[in-house]
């Protein structure tokens, strides 16, 4: 059994302040397969801390093209060790290794955030004032085990292209995919102090650093309960704050749209990782005409999954993430049942043949009510709560009708209806029928799924300041003129 104890400060691999261990589960086989320090602590958090505010008055003036050498080392860094990545995310989170994206996906947003900051103007002019974007500071990162790698690579990575020094606390159910990621780090050259890993629990070392005075923008990324208290936190040192935070997105199948189309892309994008993801279309909008119609579909594509062991290729649902998320789900399909919802797939239990790992059936509720527990609690496992729908704009009341505004998807044959309809939708990001996401555009959230915006122009500018120097006029021409 590994053993990893040390936590990563101001350039190199030390020993935590305090003792003590726990170990590292694997959701397959239950069995444990590791172990890791319980010391990191508020101590740590401070030396961390301290040492990114070292590094920060360098780290900061460095060129835009040093920082585009930086991040093209970290890529190569990366690509040498994706595959253990992916092995080291199945093991420790259940996540299949024939789930590219979870792999794949944080390369390509890391050559996203090097490629704008190529183009991006970090000096404009209007009139005789310099507008400045100049980096925060110190950003304490905190990040998910649902996306344990690709998470804090979006965080980190455009922390480093604005210029800023950070400290990553990763999920306690995910430490390992962060130590990797900071020996890809480490092995790349970043400077001492610009990056550091703190290992602990969160309401220690999260309380810590969202608290600590010295830090000047938190980003956090987790349940809106979380999120709330890194808020609270965060808020005694006037800090800003990005939160990406929970969901319950809705998926509206209008009356004209391809019916099997939008409910196997329901299924597969609902089911992906398990469920669990906070973008999950988790409630899926039918006409009540179509209902009957839909089920079929929906079984079907149910039944394509294959459960079993992530290691393997062939394995396309791999366990939930630990046995209290599995007791979690298991309580909320116990509801769905309690309070009425017809069940067409899944159910109680673990599938048929394994009678070992976090396992749940793939599931799916029809005839749901917009009032029942499944409708409107985020699960985070693979459960879909079918709801019908009488008129577009009783779907609409329904679809926003949620605490949470974190995506919607939208499904129609007429590509004008859907956008008015995708207009009406209060949520950060809206997907039309089924279309891929971009990564150069903004994502986060609206009411309770977050503040602030990650990825591209957005995210870049999630890290930085804004100075206004007057009586500058640009004589020479150079700047270009600040757009409204």
């Amino acid at each position: 059994m590994k053993n990893y104890r040390q936590l990563y400060i101001g350039g190199s691999w030390v020993e935590p302040s305090a003792g003590g261990e726990r170990v590292v589960i694997d959701p397959f086989t239950e069995e444990a397969f590791a172990t890791i320090s319980t010391g990191g602590g508020v101590e740590d958090a401070n030396r961390a801390v301290a040492a990114a505010r070292g590094a920060f008055a360098s780290f900061s003036r460095t060129s835009v093209q040093e920082r585009i050498a930086l991040i093209d080392r970290i890529i190569a860094a990366y690509e040498a060790r994706q595959d253990e990545i992916a092995e080291i995310m199945a093991q420790e989170v259940g996540i299949p290794i024939s789930m590219r994206a979870q792999t794949v996906g944080p390369v390509g947003h890391m050559k996203v955030a090097r490629d704008l900051l190529e183009q991006y103007h970090f000096e404009t002019r209007l009139a005789d004032t310099i507008v400045r974007r100049e980096p925060i500071g110190v950003c304490a990162l905190i990040s998910p085990w649902n996306w344990p790698v690709q998470t804090p690579v979006i965080k980190l990575i455009y922390g480093l292209a604005a210029g800023c020094t950070m400290v990553l606390k990763p999920s306690d159910a995910s430490p390992l995919s962060a130590i990797v990621l900071t020996e890809v780090l480490d092995q790349a050259g970043t400077p001492p102090g610009v990056f550091n890993l703190v290992i602990g629990r969160g309401r220690v070392v999260g309380e810590a650093l969202a608290s600590h005075p010295d830090v000047d923008m938190v980003s956090f990324t987790g349940s809106t309960g979380a999120g709330i208290k890194v808020g609270e936190a965060a808020a005694r040192t006037v800090k800003r704050v990005s939160l990406e935070l929970g969901g319950k997105s809705a998926n509206i199948v209008l009356k004209d749209a391809d019916l099997e189309k939008a409910a196997r892309w329901n299924i597969q994008r609902c089911f992906t990782n398990a469920g669990q993801s906070c973008h999950a279309p988790t409630r899926m909008l039918i006409h009540e005409g179509q209902i009957e119609a839909v089920v079929p579909y929906l079984v079907d594509e149910v039944n394509k999954y294959r459960l079993g062991d992530p290691r393997v290729a062939e394995t396309t649902m791999g366990p939930l993430v630990n046995a209290a998320q599995f007791e979690s789900v298991q309580r909320y399909i116990q509801a769905g049942l309690d309070e009425g919802a017809r069940l067409v797939a899944g159910g109680l239990g673990r599938p048929a043949g394994l009678n070992r790992g976090y396992f749940t059936q793939p599931t799916v509720f029809v005839d749901v009510d917009p009032q029942m527990t499944i409708a409107r609690e985020e699960i985070f496992g693979p459960v879909l709560a079918v709801i019908p729908y009488s008129s577009e704009e009783q779907a609409l009341e329904i679809a926003n009708n949620s605490v949470f505004g974190l995506g919607g998807y939208v499904f129609s044959g007429d590509r004008t209806r859907g956008y008015e309809f995708a207009s009406g939708l209060r949520a950060g990001r809206i997907s039309f029928n089924g279309a891929n996401t971009n990564s150069y555009a903004p994502m986060g959230g609206y009411k309770q799924s977050g503040i602030g915006r990650s990825m591209g122009v957005f995210g870049l500018e999630e890290y930085l300041e804004i100075k206004s120097v007057f009586g500058f006029e640009d004589e020479a021409g150079l700047l270009p003129e600040l757009a409204y």
